[in-house]
């Protein structure tokens, strides 16, 4: 079987980890961001070297295609080029450039396709500038309303839209995804962003689905006093009533399923001064699990938690959800049938990180491919996968699309 060049490869994730280079070896690449779009224009040439068509939609989402034999749909593959602040060098970008070898391959092997294969840039994965993450895709199914979306802002004040604009990959609404006819599926490569491909020793991960998922942001009211003259019985400590609101939900969460995960992210203590007794904290949890079930009991805990504690008013707040979501069995299928094609070692399993492909999912048949995480780490300047793992999912990549081009109509 053809594979794809391996330091052709390398070479791609070498030229890449330039744009936003970070000074511990990782990456700052946010969403529409100088670095971002220097990384978009390196991609624009290779694929245009290559005699691809790109175009791009409203929302900045870059879709370049190689065309086929035939007057059939698009095979989609491709991920995302905006990173984490001091992220790693191969969370999202790595999907792309696996992509771009495919194609590579394929057109310096002069190897013969029937559909047309596109690459896709989805914008704003992350979500570190502009909130949500997935906005993009996101808003192509209808998960984001688009002038709430348009208008976010970020740290500096500038708005999605203005970033848009700025960019010069603005595009037309008539280029999106949902609105363009002759998509026939979507597959993504990516790392796993975990432990188990590496501890189970195996090389490939056949993406069943993403599980599901509740962001709730927990807020504490009290009253700002001197920390030196206020009697222990008589302060309304924010920050302590939310230290036991976070052992509440730690002891009774811990208690509903071993594959349950959760998360205190985000921790806001006002005024943050150590002279003064905290009146007001803010935390956000994130809870993941597969099983709705599990979920809703998940929110039953959040719901039981008291209105007040240690005299502070206690407020909650879902800020989002989404439910698991099952891939294509026939593409999961394809995936794994590729991967033994090379001999490769593959374990089934759902991913826990959210990614475009979930929501693409509900509109065209999709498919992930994972690749071990060294560690299992990632969102991090360690992040890092050997280049043998990154090789074998470019090849299985290579091979699924061809498996779905002969087998699809």
């Amino acid at each position: 079987m053809i594979t794809c060049d391996k330091e052709r490869l390398n070479y791609k994730i070498q030229e890449f980890s330039k744009y936003g280079s970070s000074e511990n070896g990782g990456i700052t690449r946010l969403s529409l961001s100088v670095e971002e779009l220097e990384a978009r224009d390196a991609f624009c040439r290779k694929c245009l070297s290559m005699g691809m068509e790109i175009r791009t939609d409203d929302l900045a989402n870059i879709y370049a295609t190689m065309p086929g034999s035939e007057d059939l749909p698009a095979i989609m593959i491709g991920s995302h080029l905006d990173s984490v602040i001091k992220g790693g060098n191969y969370d999202g970008v790595l999907g792309v450039l696996a992509a771009l070898e495919a194609v590579e391959t394929i057109y310096k092997e002069k190897i013969k396709h029937r559909h047309p294969i596109t690459i896709v840039v989805w914008t704003n994965e992350e979500g570190v500038r502009f909130e949500p993450a997935m906005m993009a895709s996101g808003v192509i199914c209808e998960k984001f309303n688009l002038s709430t979306m348009m208008a976010v802002k970020d740290c500096d004040g500038i708005t999605f839209e203005e970033a848009l604009d700025r960019s010069g990959y603005r595009g037309k609404i008539e280029n999106r995804l949902n609105a363009v006819t002759g998509q026939a599926a979507l597959v993504e490569l990516h790392i796993e962003q975990g432990p188990v491909l590496e501890k189970e020793k195996k090389e490939i991960g056949i993406v069943e689905g993403v599980v599901g998922m509740l962001n709730y942001e927990f807020s504490f009211i009290g009253q700002a006093d001197h920390a030196g003259a206020t009697p222990m019985n008589q302060r309304k400590d924010a920050l302590a009533a939310a230290v036991e609101v976070i052992h509440y939900l730690k002891f009774q969460l811990s208690k509903l399923d071993e594959n349950l995960v959760y998360t205190i992210g985000r921790f806001l203590v006002s005024p943050n001064v150590h002279t003064v007794i905290p009146d007001q904290v803010h935390f956000t949890l994130d809870a993941r699990h597969r099983d709705a079930k599990v979920l809703a009991k998940a929110v039953n805990i959040i719901n039981r938690t008291p209105e007040k504690i240690n005299k502070c008013k206690v407020y909650i707040r879902e800020l989002w959800s989404r439910k698991t979501v099952e891939f294509n069995k026939e593409l999961v299928n394809y995936v794994e049938r590729s991967a033994r094609d090379f001999g490769y070692s593959t374990l089934r399993m759902f991913s826990g990180p959210g990614h475009d492909a979930q929501y693409i999912s509900e509109i065209l048949p999709t498919a992930m491919i994972f690749v071990p995480s060294k560690n299992g780490l990632s969102h991090c300047e360690n992040e890092f996968t050997a280049l043998d793992n990154c090789w074998m999912g470019a090849n299985v990549l290579l091979q699924t699309v061809l498996k779905i081009d002969s087998k699809l109509v």
